[in-house]
Order: structure tokens, then C-alpha cells, then sequence
């Protein structure tokens, strides 16, 4: 059964902080972090529609440039999601530059930029055609740990510590619809985007009446209808969907930890960005990684390895490690630990 989420990091481990989530058969993708990310092609960025910062030092929102000069001109709406001082960070960046020109794109940008308080969320709703302004008061909604909500997935935050304001993000996909080929074949039916639409309704929880348009397949049959209900239980089977943590540099406190294990609970993936001081401790974790890839947790955890049992109870490979430790590790990574 193959997944619906694919999980990237978009750099190697010394790289800056970015995962890339492309949705499989859909034009679509989420990201957590939006560091400097060469790996990713202009098509993997253009097909983002939501980007989730966990903080905006350098290394976490320095690809934001990249993003938008690939997206000017084009009628697209990106949504993106920081910490308190995040629609000051955005402004201040789209500010560096003069928009004069911008009214002759046939096209516009929007840019949907949320900062995440304790209670509340607000929204500033930028368009490239005029300037990047405010157009109108942002808006306010209350938060209570939910900034995506939609038929087929949840997008759920927290606020950590990292000396500031930090956010800490999980993304659920409500349950998963597996297509059964041998079922399409034996009932003649075609794949293709209608498949799309089918889903999209049993996300949405249509009733069994439910008409489903079905095109024809090769030539061979007209397109017909089928009700949702007759159809679901022939060719679709229900398995529990994925779930994706993303934690990036947060200070070793109580209060982070117990907001880290209730964000990353039943997590399949949980990504950790690491600072590790003790090198040793970075070879015995890779021994660790090659039974299973399910993320990384940072060593400024104290006694790890009763950490780990007690947080996931699986092993965690590393993602993202500190560039002071470029020289120490690289060269070892593969290596066992002597």
C-alpha cells in the first residue's frame, strides 16, 4: 500500500533545516522550514501551497526569496505559518524590494502569511499587485493548536522554547484510501483523476447516494455513474493514515519535552533537528538508525537512551545535525562505532 505522504529532507545533514512533504498523485506539497533548499526543483516549490516555519533565524527562512521570485508572476496563493513576530519578519523581507512593476503580471501572487500566538492566530493577506501592502486589518481567529483543517488532513502546532518563540508541527492524515487495482480491473474502470474526486468524498464524509461521474475507459465504454456507496466498499480499502512530527532546535526543558511527546504521539516519521556535543553518542545513534527511519531526537536530552524508549520506543536516525560537527562526524557516518 503505498502512502500518500513521501517525506523529504530537502538538504544532507549539515544542510539548512527544510522537509519537504509532496502529496503522491496530487500536484501538491507541504514544507516545515524554509532554509536554503537547492535540492528542490522549481516544480517541488511551485506545487507548495503551505509552509509551516518553525522560527526565522537565518538557516530556517533564508529560502524565502528563492520561493518567491519563482512564484511572481504566477496566480498562486502560499500560505505560510511562524511564531509571534512573523508577519514583521515577512513584511520586512518583501520591504527589501520595490514593486513598481508589479501591476503589469497578468497573474498575482498572494501571500497568505499566520503568526501563531498562545490563543489566537493572526493573518495578513499580502497581493503582489499591490506591493505586498495590507490591503485590509488583519484577520484575528482564536487558536486552540489547529492552523490546517481540511476533509483529508490536520495540521496541528505548538509553542516551544528556543530562546524565542518556537513552533512545533504535526500533520495527520485522517485515515488513508487505498485504491485496489485488481477491484478497477475487474469492474472496468479506469484510473486517472477521477480517482481524485472519489476520494476527496469519502474525506468529506458524502453520503452513499453520492453520484460518481467515471470516464470511459479507453473508448471501450461510455462514462457512466456509480453511487459512492456501491462503490467504496469494491474498490477502495480504509488503513490508518500517516502521521508526520517536526521539531526543530528547541531548549531541553519540561515544558518542551511533555509538548514534544503529546505533538509526536503515534507519530510514523518524527523529524528533530540535533545540536550533538558528544560525538560518540552521534556513532552509537547511527548503529541505531539502520533498523529503522522515523526521525531523530537531540542529545541535549539527558540519558538518552532511556529517552528514547520511554518517548517513541524506536530508534531515531538523524536528520539535521550541527555544522560544528562537520568535520568531527562526516567522514565517519558510515563507519561502525569502534
Amino acid at each position: 500500500m503505498r502512502p500518500r505522504f513521501h517525506p523529504r529532507l530537502a538538504n544532507d545533514p549539515f544542510g539548512d533545516p527544510c522537509l519537504f512533504i509532496p502529496f503522491v498523485y496530487e500536484s501538491r506539497a507541504l514544507m516545515m522550514d524554509l532554509g536554503e533548499a537547492p535540492g528542490l526543483s522549481p516544480r517541488d516549490l511551485l506545487r507548495t501551497s503551505h509552509i509551516f516555519v518553525t522560527h526565522t533565524h537565518m538557516d530556517h527562512f533564508a529560502g524565502f526569496e528563492r520561493l518567491l521570485r519563482l512564484a511572481l508572476g504566477r496566480r498562486k496563493e502560499i500560505h505560510l505559518f511562524g511564531p509571534r513576530g512573523f508577519l514583521a519578519n515577512v513584511r520586512g523581507k518583501l520591504e527589501g524590494y520595490t514593486w513598481n512593476l508589479v501591476e503589469r503580471f497578468d497573474q498575482s501572487l498572494v501571500l497568505s502569511a499566520t503568526e501563531v500566538l498562545a490563543t489566537e492566530t493572526v493573518t495578513a493577506r499580502l497581493d503582489c499587485r499591490f506591493g505586498f501592502r495590507p490591503t485590509r486589518p488583519p484577520e484575528r481567529r482564536p487558536f486552540a493548536g489547529v492552523l490546517l483543517d481540511e476533509p483529508s488532513l490536520t495540521v496541528r502546532a505548538d509553542l516551544l522554547d528556543h530562546g524565542t518563540p518556537c513552533l512545533g508541527f504535526a500533520v495527520s492524515e485522517r485515515f488513508h484510501i487505498n485504491i485496489l487495482k485488481n477491484a478497477l480491473n475487474d469492474l472496468d474502470l479506469p484510473t486517472g483523476p477521477w480517482l481524485q474526486a472519489f476520494k476527496q468524498a469519502m474525506y468529506r464524509g458524502d453520503g452513499p447516494a453520492t453520484p460518481m461521474r467515471i470516464p470511459a475507459a479507453d473508448g471501450r465504454r461510455a462514462a457512466r455513474e456509480m453511487p459512492l456507496g456501491s462503490l467504496a466498499p469494491r474498490i477502495a480499502r480504509i488503513t490508518p493514515g500517516q502521521k508526520i512530527a517536526y521539531i526543530a532546535d528547541v531548549a531541553c526543558t519540561p515544558g518542551n519535552v511533555a509538548r514534544i511527546a503529546a505533538l509526536a504521539s503515534g507519530a510514523d516519521h518524527l523529524f528533530i533537528e540535533a545540536a550533538f556535543r558528544d560525538a560518540a553518542r552521534l556513532f552509537r545513534m547511527r548503529q541505531a538508525e539502520a533498523q529503522q527511519d522515523v526521525g531523530e531526537l537531540s542529545s541535549n536530552y539527558p540519558n538518552r537512551n532511556g529517552y528514547d524508549e520511554n518517548f517513541l520506543g524506536k530508534p531515531l536516525p538523524l536528520p539535521t545535525l550541527s555544522p560544528a560537527l562537520r568535520d568531527k562526524v562526516a567522514y565517519r557516518l558510515d563507519q561502525p562505532d569502534n
